[in-house]
This record gives C-alpha cells, sequence and structure tokens, in this order.
C-alpha cells in the first residue's frame, strides 16, 4: 500500500495551523463542525490557503439535513465562486431528495459550476436508501471521492460497509473513511479494509478561561469549545507513516 493521504477537518484558523504543522495533507474547511460543518467564511478560506496545503471547503448553507431549494442553491454557487477566489482545491457537497436518494440533478449543478476543482462527496452518502446506486451516480458525476463512516456513527462501527463499498467502488472512485479516527481504530480498520485516504477531526474539548476567572459570566458550558489537537494529528500522521516502514 502507497503512501496514505490524511485530511484533517479544521473549522477555523488555528486549528488548520495545528492540522498542517503537525502532518495533515490536505485539510477540510468548515465551519461550526459542532453541527457537522457549513461554509467557512471567506476570510478563513483567505487565511488557510496560505498554509500551502490543498483545501477542500464544505459548501453546506445550514446544519441539519441535506435537502435544499434553489434558493439555497444560489448560495451554493455563489460560495464556489468564493472558494476560487481564494484558491480551494476542491469543494465537498451532498444533495439529497427528501427520501434520502442522491439529487443527481443539483449535484450535477454545483459540480459544473466548480469546473477545474476537485469534489468531495460527504456523509450524505450515509443516509441515501442504496448506497450501491449512491455509489454509480458519484463516479458517473466524476465525484473525486466519497466520505462516509459506512451508515453507522463511527468508521470501527461501519468498517464492514466501508469494506463493502470499496470492493464495489474497484479503484473506480476514492472511499474516505470517517468519524472517531484514532490510531488504535484505524488498526483495526486496517485489518478489514485498505484505503488510500483517511479523514479526522482531531478534536478534544478544552474549557474556557471566563468559567474560572467570571463564573457568573459563563453559564453552563457556553464558552468550551473543541480544539484540533496537535497530539492527535501527530499521532495519527505517525501511524500512518509507520505502515510504509
Amino acid at each position: 500500500m502507497g503512501k496514505i493521504t490524511f485530511e484533517v477537518c479544521v473549522d477555523n484558523i488555528e486549528g488548520a495551523m495545528n492540522a498542517v504543522n503537525n502532518g495533515a495533507d490536505r485539510l477540510e474547511l468548515c465551519d461550526a463542525l459542532g453541527i457537522g460543518g457549513t461554509t467557512p467564511s471567506a476570510g478563513l478560506m483567505q487565511r488557510a490557503a496560505k498554509l500551502g496545503k490543498p483545501i477542500y471547503a464544505m459548501i453546506r448553507p445550514r446544519g441539519g439535513d441535506f435537502i435544499f431549494n434553489f434558493e439555497d442553491m444560489d448560495v451554493m454557487l455563489h460560495d464556489i465562486d468564493t472558494c476560487r477566489k481564494y484558491g480551494m482545491a476542491g469543494i465537498v457537497i451532498g444533495i439529497t431528495h427528501e427520501n434520502g436518494a442522491l439529487d443527481t440533478q443539483k449535484l450535477k449543478r454545483l459540480i459544473d459550476h466548480a469546473e477545474g476543482m476537485g469534489v468531495t462527496l460527504h456523509r450524505a452518502f450515509d443516509v441515501t436508501p442504496d448506497t450501491s446506486e449512491a455509489l454509480e451516480i458519484a463516479i458517473e458525476l466524476g465525484i473525486e471521492r466519497i466520505l462516509t463512516s459506512g451508515q453507522k456513527e463511527t468508521a470501527i462501527e461501519g468498517a464492514f460497509n466501508i469494506k463493502s463499498v470499496i470492493e464495489k467502488a474497484a479503484g473506480r472512485i476514492s472511499i474516505m473513511p470517517c468519524s472517531k479516527i484514532n490510531p488504535p481504530n484505524l488498526e483495526n480498520l486496517f485489518k478489514i479494509f485498505k484505503t488510500g485516504e483517511v479523514h479526522s477531526s482531531c478534536r478534544t474539548m478544552v474549557g474556557s478561561p471566563y468559567t474560572e476567572n467570571a463564573p457568573s459570566m459563563a453559564p453552563g458550558d457556553d464558552f468550551s469549545r473543541h480544539i484540533t489537537d496537535p497530539v492527535k494529528v501527530r499521532a495519527i500522521r505517525d501511524y500512518l507513516a509507520s505502515l510504509g516502514d
């Protein structure tokens, strides 16, 4: 197995820097990872582009389901223009009908608009009622890769489903596992299937100094946040590097 591409999903510039400085090969750039990721700001795109790694930007105007109307489409088309302006290598998209099946017409419109950029199909794939059909649609649309946790909450739970998709893909499209990816999980996953790309957010929750300094101003957990943990990034990078030893 050749070098495995390690993609880290980040939603702020500190996280992007932590990922790049500790071995990420590629970034998925988002806002609001706490709700699964939405489109990053133009400012974040512009700043992250200076880090010198390929960046794929999420194109998703809100959280929740992946059913988008024509007004949403207008927003997403404009966001793709912004991605091009700031040198994003690609976009990350997913649109479904109400029954969960991929909305081929709308996906094709976004892909055509992003001509010259790469395309990842995100975990909208995991809500489709027929993943074999969704796989063939993605290939026909010219999508580069599918991000999947095997229709389960975590990649390790969905490992055999991921294996099945990889086998059906037969090298026609990259299948990139995600969700709770860490070195022990990766070792177990790679006993089940082989893949050329992995995806992780490498997140750790940190508290806020507000809670200690002014507890009356920090009710509940409103000011805690997730960070891209450099230790987790480095651990995955080191594990992947060890596979080539």
